[in-house]
Order: structure tokens, then sequence, then C-alpha cells
């Protein structure tokens, strides 16, 4: 048994450890069951849960989720959807998400898969810097997908925009306010 303190009591009978807790207005609470014999401790066992927590929230608000946002392409792809879903993805990247991009293949066009290995691979070429390639392009059924996740450039930007800035310099107490000028006075110049 172990007291409030932390002092080890040695091994008592359960009735009188329970005895001990009350006279000191705290809980009788078993650390390690499984032990031989169990160790119990003495605390405010209320206030365990609450620290506790509290600790696990804290750990909650530090962990970072990731999204996988989705991008999806057709073999038949023109121009200008290509471009708007490229930069679509440039912009999940450089908002720190990673980014699936799916090709999915209908009826004959699976006999020409190479075309969609090729605008995939394109896709990668022109997301350049933004993006690192997590997983290659890989076929999956009828469906092509690769995954991107942000780039190396894009984390430490915002890994020095979360740091805390340093406060600006203030003047003085003692210092003078700069003097001002105005305008139509009739002071000399020198």
């Amino acid at each position: 048994m172990i007291d409030d303190a932390g002092n080890q009591l040695g091994i008592l009978p359960p009735f009188e450890a329970l005895k001990i807790a009350r006279e000191r207005g705290l809980d009788l609470v078993e650390v390690s069951p499984s032990a031989v014999p169990p160790v119990c401790r003495i605390q405010d066992y209320g206030k365990f849960l609450y620290e506790k927590d509290k600790s696990d929230r804290a750990a909650r608000k530090k962990q970072k989720v990731i999204v996988v946002k989705e991008v999806k392409f057709s073999v038949t792809v023109d121009e200008h959807d290509y471009q708007t879903k490229k930069n679509q993805a440039v912009r999940f990247l450089t908002e720190g998400d990673k980014v699936k991009a799916s090709l999915r293949f209908k009826g004959r066009q699976m006999a020409h898969r190479e075309l969609g290995y090729a605008i995939v691979n394109r896709l990668i070429q022109d997301i350049g810097d933004n993006g690192v390639v997590e997983f290659m392009p890989r076929m999956e059924g009828t469906t092509l997908h690769a995954i991107l996740a942000p780039g190396k450039k894009i984390e430490a930007a915002k890994a020095k925009a979360a740091a805390p800035k340093p406060p600006a310099a203030q003047p003085p107490l003692n210092a003078q306010p700069p003097a001002i000028a105005v305008q139509g006075s009739t002071a000399p110049q020198s």
C-alpha cells in the first residue's frame, strides 16, 4: 500500500487500508490488481480523474488529423478540366492535406491503360515541389490510384507560420514622442 505522500506503508489487510484512507478523507484506489499482492494507493480519486482527463484533452489538442482529399480524372479528360483538377490538388497539398489522384477506366478503355498512367504521371510532374509521391500509381480493379503528400517546403512553411513570433520592440517608458510636422506653420525653416 502507498499513501498520499508516496510513502510505502507495507502489506495491509483491505479493511485496515480502507480505514486509513477514510481517516485522511481520501479514497483507496487499486493501482495494480494483477500484482501479488495487489498494489493500492491512497489518493483523491476525483482529482485523479480530472487531471487524467485534462492531460488527455491536451494530447488530443496537439494531434494532427490527416485528411485525404480525392481528385478524380478520366482517360478522356479535357485540358481545362485537367488544369482545374491539378490546381485543386495543389491547393489541397498547400493546405497540408494528402491527395488521392484516381482515374477510372470504363469499358474498352482498359485496353489502353498507358493513357491513364500518362495522365497520372503528368499530374505528378506538374505538381512538382508542392507534393511528394507517397504511393506510385497502381491499378486496383478498374481504377488507377496515386497518393500524394505535402512537400517538405510546405510543411516547413506551415511550421514556421505556427511558431510564436517574438514581440515587437517596445520604446522605453521615458522616451519622448517624435516631433510632428504641421503643414502651413509659420515656424522659421533652417
